[in-house]
């Protein structure tokens, strides 16, 4: 089939040249058969999509000889739509993709092309954009896929709504006299709980709202306590608080030794306030505190702004409940630094595109298949069922470093349209021939 579509697409090209008006006509037809050669040739697109890919040779013709600007950037439809096509399907052997979805949705855009041959680039930017939203479905339908999607998303809005927690904290005790080790619990400790809390369960559930006035307890608790009767209401209320802060930390894991050493220090702060001498909190400041507190979602944003995402790949697991034994996780590192060239190289990258990933000493074929909405995570997918997760900078030192590289070093028509140029350098005379 493909050396007859061969065949069929030269008899074409040759009649199209004896009736092209003018020397320039006759060079694009020339050029644009030669391209198609090509990519007929390329053995990398399974048989069964080469067909597909050949019968876009007449429509691009149109469009070269209408648009010059065909030629001149990769940022036209047309050239968009071939190379996005190629890309995806040169991973995948001629079984997989037989048959397939994937194979389906090629046929429909090329037949959606041939239905409306005088649109020019119009239609190839409608399929272009149908072929897009197909692959971010297609890629991601399996089981695998959705699992390592749900739990990414997860990680990815607990961390961001950590961090905003303790900004929100840190906002709220700005101008309260709060002892530094308290601040440093609800800092690095509270924040995160109120952020699982509020995933697991959601933010105004019961026990969400009670580890959300926690917060607000601990402060008043540590506070000075001038008062006989307030120093009274702090040793009735300590084991109920203790009590709330010991489950806070158990759903982050924070169990044993570490939760004792923070309960410690909690309550050698809470025995120093007994003797301290300085003004004690206004209890409207804690009220206050506890109802921002409680509406404490209201103030997160959905964007993740410029903060760093501590992503723990260990403790996946435990955070979120779910089972991660299929993902393998590639945090950021404290030292790898990209540059933003990488970064923005990053945030770029096309789903469906093929790379060979070289991660502790192995190499992979790897599909990427999603980002996350906040573009901090990137998820890419092997032919063998492994799912790799990678973190936005982690994911820019890799390209950096060469560990991440694209299987293909050139689109599929820069490196038909080279072909074609070399063939003509070589025999200038084919193109009025």
């Amino acid at each position: 089939m493909i050396q007859q579509s061969a065949v069929d697409l030269r008899r074409r090209s040759t009649e199209l040249k004896k009736r092209a008006p003018t020397t320039a006509d006759k060079a694009t037809v020339e050029i644009v058969a030669l391209m198609f050669q090509a990519i007929l040739a390329e053995e990398r697109i399974p048989f069964s999509a080469r067909v597909w890919f050949a019968r876009l040779q007449m429509p691009v013709l149109r469009v070269a000889i209408a648009e010059p600007e065909f030629f001149g950037t990769l940022q036209h439809p047309a050239r968009m739509l071939i190379d996005r096509m190629g890309s995806c399907v040169m991973g995948f052997d001629a079984a997989a993709i037989s048959g397939s979805a994937l194979e389906n949705e090629i046929k429909r855009v090329v037949q959606v092309i041939e239905q409306y041959p005088e649109t020019g680039q119009r239609v190839f930017k409608l399929v272009f954009d149908e072929f897009v939203a197909f692959l971010n479905r297609y890629l991601t339908q399996s089981d695998t896929a959705q699992r390592v999607m749900s739990v990414a998303q997860q990680v990815e809005q607990k961390e961001t709504m950590a961090i905003q927690y303790t900004i929100e904290l840190r906002k709220m005790l700005n101008d309260m006299p709060v002892r530094d080790e308290i601040r440093e619990f609800l800092f690095k400790v509270w924040a995160e709980v109120l952020a699982i809390a509020a995933l697991r369960y959601g933010g105004q559930d019961e026990q969400t709202v009670t580890l959300k006035r926690a917060a607000s307890e601990l402060v008043w608790a540590a506070s000075a306590k001038p008062s006989r009767t307030d120093r009274a209401r702090v040793i009735q209320d300590l084991p109920q608080l203790l009590q709330r802060l010991r489950q806070g930390m158990a759903l982050l894991g924070i169990v044993g030794e570490p939760q004792e050493a923070y309960i410690k220090t909690i309550g050698a702060t809470l025995s120093d306030a007994f003797m301290l001498k300085t003004e004690a909190i206004p209890q409207a400041k804690i009220e206050a505190m506890a109802e921002r507190l409680a509406h404490l979602e209201d103030f997160v944003s959905d964007s993740g702004g410029d903060a760093d995402l501590p992503l723990d790949a260990t403790n996946i697991e435990l955070l979120l409940g779910v089972d991660a034994s299929t993902i393998e996780v590639v945090a950021d590192t404290a030292g790898a630094r990209a540059t933003e060239d990488m970064l923005a190289w990053a945030n770029e990258l096309q789903v469906g595109t093929w790379f060979m990933l070289d991660h502790n000493d192995r190499v992979s074929q790897v599909q990427f298949v999603w980002r996350s909405d906040r573009k901090q995570l990137h998820l890419f997918a092997s032919a063998d069922g492994r799912s790799f997760l990678i973190q936005a900078g982690r994911l820019a030192s890799y390209l950096q470093a060469g560990l991440l590289v694209p299987a293909e070093e050139e689109t599929l028509t820069v490196r038909a349209t080279r072909e074609a140029l070399a063939k003509l350098d070589a025999n200038p005379e084919r193109l009025l021939n």
